[in-house]
């Protein structure tokens, strides 16, 4: 079983840096629009306020609309809109379980899969195990391939290598590929 947690440890830290990279881009994106819309720079947003936001977001709501908006992001109940309520508010789906599908999986699988012949060999394995921080004794190397490689060839396919990421995330992190 330690062929495939050392697996799946690299590929979480791969999504793990792709969150960072990727919340700190928008929260930057976020803090920018909400500085331009708090004009009165109380750091917090009016229910007049977030109306000009949606309508520049060439939304039209009706004040009843934005009226159940504030409620439903004022968490504090204090009448306005706090950056850290409208990031809760925007990027509560944010997740690992978004950054799970086939096209991160794919990228995933062509760092390891070096000259981009569509299958992992043992040396490529190796390799970028090493790379990584992680070198591999010939009984781990040997473990992970014969774990992974189902239909025995010698290599990894795409497929074999989404299965196994599938299966150690599902059982490491109650997650599912899309």
């Amino acid at each position: 079983m330690y062929s495939t947690s050392l697996l799946h440890c690299c590929f979480v830290d791969y999504i793990e840096n792709k969150m960072t990279k990727l919340k700190v881009n928008q929260l930057n994106q976020l803090r920018d629009i909400f500085e331009r819309f708090d004009t009165d720079s109380d750091g917090s947003l009016t229910i007049l306020e977030v109306g000009a936001l949606l309508r520049s977001l060439g939304l039209k709501p009706s004040g009843d609309q934005i009226d159940v908006l504030l409620a439903n992001m004022d968490s504090n109940g204090n009448g306005f809109v706090e950056f850290d309520e409208l990031v809760d508010a925007i990027l509560h789906d944010i997740s690992a379980e978004m950054l799970l599908n086939q096209e991160t999986l794919l990228g995933v699988f062509k760092c390891f899969d070096r000259d981009g012949n569509g299958y992992i060999t043992a040396a490529e394995l190796a390799g970028t195990m090493a790379k990584m921080g992680q070198p591999l004794t010939y009984r781990e190397l040997t473990e992970m391939i014969t774990e992974a490689d189902t239909d025995g060839d010698g290599v990894i396919s795409f497929n074999e290598f989404a299965t196994v990421m599938s299966r150690s995330a599902s059982n490491l992190l109650g997650l599912e590929f899309l």
